[in-house]
């Protein structure tokens, strides 16, 4: 008897720990794409702050090496309405003279400078000036621009992340917002040919550069602080 009650039991207790069967889980519905996020900066124009930016370049060299240089003189001016993100716009000059890289052996840099590359005496200026910004996410956007360089304007786009920002602080009255882009030309279609590997080849530098952008922007002042109402 005792035998009979203890394998009752026994199944009581299996059945209860047993889970009981489930749903089919329902198909997720898709995500809503995140809103844009921006600091609560004012809107107008932002500056670029020399002293918080770096442009830079990547070439694969002899496909052992991505070989990284800078440009040390450059400028942009950004249009920026939070409320608006799809208006904004910038404007950016490089100079290309300012060219600088690592360890340049004995006429290397009259090289980059000369006709086979950039040719600065004859192109003084790269510019870049915007024509669409695409929202991608709540901290990032497609940039889509004019991009002249070697004396050729193409089209082309940058992948920017924004960093973040503020309206300005007692330190520093000026709004300030910092982000980060990246791109990629081809040297080629920009006339600029000497050394691009041939087809199927890592022997040169490659035609695809990689462009890479840290950049902060001052802008408005903040507001200064609503007076006290009068009795």
């Amino acid at each position: 008897m005792m035998k009979k009650i203890m394998a009752a039991s026994l199944m009581a207790v299996l059945a209860a720990c047993t889970p009981a069967a489930q749903k089919a889980p329902e198909a997720a519905a898709p995500a809503a794409p995140e809103a844009p996020v921006v600091a609560d900066i004012p809107a107008g124009e932002y500056k670029l702050d020399r002293t918080h930016a770096t442009l830079l370049f990547r070439v694969n060299h002899l496909g052992f090496s991505n070989y990284t240089g800078r440009f040390e003189k450059f400028d942009a001016t950004l249009q920026l309405d939070p409320a608006n993100l799809a208006a904004a716009s910038v404007t950016a000059t490089v100079d290309p003279a300012s060219l600088a890289v690592p360890a340049p052996p004995p006429g290397f840099m009259a090289e980059l400078k000369g006709p086979q590359f950039l040719d600065t005496a004859k192109f003084r200026e790269i510019t870049f000036r915007s024509t669409k910004v695409e929202p991608t996410g709540a901290n990032t956007a497609r940039i889509t621009g004019d991009f002249t360089l070697h004396g050729v304007t193409l089209p082309v786009v940058l992948d920017a992340t924004y960093n973040g920002g503020w309206r300005g602080m007692e330190m520093d009255p000026h709004a300030r917002i910092g982000f980060s882009a990246h791109g990629t030309v081809k040297r080629a279609a920009h006339g600029i040919t000497y050394g691009v590997p041939a087809p199927g080849t890592t022997m040169g530098v490659s035609d695809d550069v990689e462009v890479i952008i840290e950049a902060e922007f001052t802008g408005p002042p903040m507001a200064p602080p609503a007076a006290a109402p009068t009795k």
